[in-house]
């Protein structure tokens, strides 16, 4: 099956909401969370992925850019990894690791540094899987990951 990867549109909010709503979503209407989805897709600082198979959206990601460091500038500029979600069914046929390299190339072209934080036993198979290696962090549970894409 041929996955592309693409930027999320307004359009694609029926088949995103399942895939939010099995990661956990809060409190807030299900209006409230569409009408946030919307305000982000028009944030340049957001990048929000769809991966899209022959049987529809399979996945997706979506990353923030933090903008400049108050001291730094863009030296130590990070972007944070959100989500990366896959459907069950289309988990271990290389959804994942085309989301993670768009939200990768994204990234460099933007910040020195991305980083996430996955859950031991849940997510972080996954991202080792693909060479990355996550360090402990205070919640010891979610290692933290860095990609260091080098000085700008």
């Amino acid at each position: 099956m041929t996955t592309i990867v693409r930027e999320l549109t307004a359009d694609d909010w029926p088949q995103l909401w399942p895939m939010l709503r099995d990661m956990g979503v809060g409190d807030d209407p299900p209006a409230a969370q569409r009408a946030r989805f919307l305000r982000l897709l028009a944030d340049p600082r957001w990048a929000l992925l769809a991966a899209v198979g022959d049987d529809g959206l399979t996945g997706y990601a979506a990353a923030q850019d933090h903008g400049p460091h108050l001291r730094s500038g863009d030296a130590h500029r990070v972007a944070r990894l959100h989500d990366l979600y896959v459907r069950p069914d289309r988990r271990r046929h290389g959804v994942g690791r085309a989301l993670l390299d768009a939200v990768s190339d994204w990234a460099a072209g933007r910040v020195r540094y991305l980083e996430w934080q996955a859950h031991r036993e849940r997510a972080a198979p996954f991202y080792e899987r693909l060479g990355h290696r996550g360090e402990p962090c205070p919640q010891p549970e979610y290692p933290t990951f860095i990609l260091d894409f080098g000085a700008r």
